[in-house]
């Protein structure tokens, strides 16, 4: 089922999330729920606040990025209760947009190399390093579990000038091909 995708606004996205356990009530349908409505959105990473819930989970799917470079060829993952461990390396910036942020993309910097504990969808604990496109991706999403969004990441001056763009979104006034749900007023 294809849910809503939370814009910009919405209390949700700035909660502190909580974690889940294996008697999470229709965690196995919450995920492939979550799947479903990044694909439809053409997103790549979606995160349980993006979609309503304040749950310590997101998904990351970097096949549709295969075809430019191989190396994202079967790398979709779960992340339930992570946690970023270590974050080191060079700032790279680089230009990031959002599902909950439509038609608004930023230049983000952010270390190259993570390293994050977390659950997969069976509850199977791993330990992993990530770098370059694959962390962000990842620290991307675990902001949202953290109540944090990729336009907390730029400068006071950026901030003001996309101001009207934000007060928009917060409005409802957005023009998107997937389900959103904004601000009720």
């Amino acid at each position: 089922m294809i849910l809503p995708i939370y814009l910009y606004g919405q209390p949700v996205l700035r909660k502190e999330t909580r974690e889940l356990d294996k008697d999470y009530p229709k965690l196995d349908e919450l995920i492939a729920n979550m799947f479903e409505t990044m694909y439809n959105a053409e997103g790549i990473g979606l995160a349980a606040p993006q979609v309503g819930l304040d749950l310590r989970l997101f998904v990351v799917d970097l096949e549709p990025l295969a075809e430019d470079d191989p190396k994202y060829a079967g790398f979709k993952k779960v992340f339930i209760n992570p946690q970023i461990i270590e974050s080191k390396g060079d700032l790279v910036k680089m230009n990031e947009g959002c599902l909950s942020l439509p038609g608004l993309s930023e230049s983000v910097e952010r270390e190259s190399i993570i390293r994050i504990q977390y659950l997969d969808e069976n509850f199977v604990e791993h330990d992993e390093v990530y770098d370059d496109f694959f962390a962000r991706c990842i620290q991307h999403e675990y902001d949202h579990i953290e109540g944090v969004l990729f336009i907390d990441h730029i400068s006071p001056i950026r901030k003001q000038l996309i101001k009207s763009k934000l007060n928009s979104m917060i409005k409802g006034k957005v023009g998107c091909h997937y389900r959103t749900k904004a601000v009720q007023k």
